[in-house]
């Protein structure tokens, strides 16, 4: 059975107020609603028309523009590449499907005590997503980082600290997101700079490009992810837990030099981490930027 909404329900599923929604079905942007006695029902195909014409918003299209290009998509007289091109780059960019979790099973996941503060955090970290007309179920957008917060808290580590690690976590992949589709702006797209796909065969071209790249981007992150892994790990095990110092660690022990941390660095670290962590994540820490001021040089001189 297709999901039906009420206008509330439509404006909260896709970011629209009930005026714009109001507003579009008077311009002819909107289909009218389907009546059933007092009430007005909306369907799948108002949700996804208003994602076209947000998409659409987004990449500079007046809203007559908009309405020429609907009505064409509509009555198939052409340029439906276009909404398709704008319906590939706004759709998912991985086959993992949102999901549903309750309360009662979320404290349960949690260490079995309510905390409101941390539902409110994940809330805005995008974890989870609050339902309309529901304050005992969730929606989770994406099932697996709920699951590696979960592991990450039942091993020990605090709430805050699994917060702290994912706002971080965002903006180094934001960072690596950005960087990947300058790339390919650079070197896939450039033909499209300047102007918009104007054709059914330009704006379908553009899409097939889209549908290519999806995929890529996750499986080298994926790929480098589990290679720097399995390099820090290594180092990791052998100057820490290995029994006999290997010859490496006793060789990295003999280069260590001792740097002064201010007491306030120390303590905020200590509250993300633990006290037992302080050392490998402060040294992680100046590894990574050390990495990205070399990736930075890199990238500066090939421009030149």
């Amino acid at each position: 059975m297709a999901t039906e909404y009420r206008i509330e329900d439509l404006a909260h599923a896709s970011g629209a107020t009930v005026r714009t929604i109001r507003g579009y079905q008077d311009r002819g942007l909107l289909p009218a609603p389907e009546r059933r006695g007092r009430a007005n029902v909306y369907g799948p195909d108002h949700l996804f028309r208003l994602r076209q014409i947000a998409g659409l918003l987004g990449r500079g299209y007046t809203l007559v523009s908009i309405k020429e290009l609907l009505d064409a998509w509509d009555t198939g007289r052409g340029l439906g590449g276009v909404l398709g091109l704008v319906a590939e780059v706004h759709g998912p960019w991985t086959d993992e499907r949102a999901g549903r979790i309750t309360r009662a099973q979320l404290i349960a996941a949690f260490g079995g005590e309510a905390d409101d503060r941390a539902i409110g955090e994940a809330v805005e970290l995008g974890v989870l997503e609050r339902l309309p007309g529901s304050d005992e179920e969730f929606g989770v957008p994406s099932l697996q980082e709920l699951e590696v917060a979960a592991e990450l808290y039942a091993v020990g580590v605090p709430l805050t600290a699994i917060a702290a690690q994912l706002r971080e976590v965002r903006g180094q992949v934001g960072q690596m997101a950005s960087r990947f589709l300058e790339f390919t702006t650079e070197h896939v797209f450039a033909r499209y700079l300047g102007h918009r796909p104007t054709t059914d065969a330009e704006a379908d071209d553009a899409a097939s490009m889209v549908r290519r790249l999806k995929p890529l981007a996750q499986q080298t992150v994926d790929a480098e992810l589990a290679r720097a892994m399995r390099m820090f790990a290594t180092r990791h095990l052998e100057a820490h837990l290995a029994s006999g110092a290997p010859a490496e660690a006793v060789r990295a022990a003999e280069n260590e030099v001792a740097v002064q941390v201010p007491a306030s660095t120390i303590h905020a670290v200590e509250r993300l981490v633990g006290s037992s962590g302080v050392g490998a994540f402060i040294a992680a820490a100046a590894e990574r930027e050390v990495n990205k001021r070399m990736l930075d040089s890199l990238a500066s001189s090939c421009r030149e």
